[in-house]
């Protein structure tokens, strides 16, 4: 291929295709409401499953019109650190430990990082 056939013609940044005779997929407007009063207008396929819901802008849940909100899907608990600690040691186990470290503080063999001078 010749080096000066190229020149000028942008390559991949513009397509010599045109849109005519080109017809869009057929579409369906659907529209959302907000708690807050916020209306959301979208266009789906018409093969496409609509979403029951729909994050508004405002960043509240937006419902499908005519349609009544699903109900949410229990999640899981979130976990906490003593959560966590107990999947690892039991509570007699945790008792023993904070014994031993109690005893080793009050014998001043253990520093605290507040009681440290720098």
């Amino acid at each position: 291929m010749n080096s000066r056939s190229l020149r000028g013609t942008r390559l991949g940044s513009l397509s010599m295709e045109t849109d005519e005779g080109v017809l869009a997929a057929p579409r369906q407007e659907t529209a959302y409401d907000c708690p807050k009063g916020h209306t959301t207008i979208l266009p789906f396929s018409v093969e496409a499953e609509v979403p029951a819901v729909w994050e508004c802008r405002c960043g509240e849940t937006a419902v499908l019109r005519d349609h009544e909100k699903p109900d949410e899907k229990p999640g899981k608990p979130q976990r906490t650190h003593w959560d966590m600690l107990l999947e690892r040691r039991s509570e007699e186990e945790l008792q023993e430990l904070l014994d031993q470290r109690l005893e080793l503080l009050r014998a001043g063999k253990l520093h605290t990082s507040s009681s440290r001078t720098l």
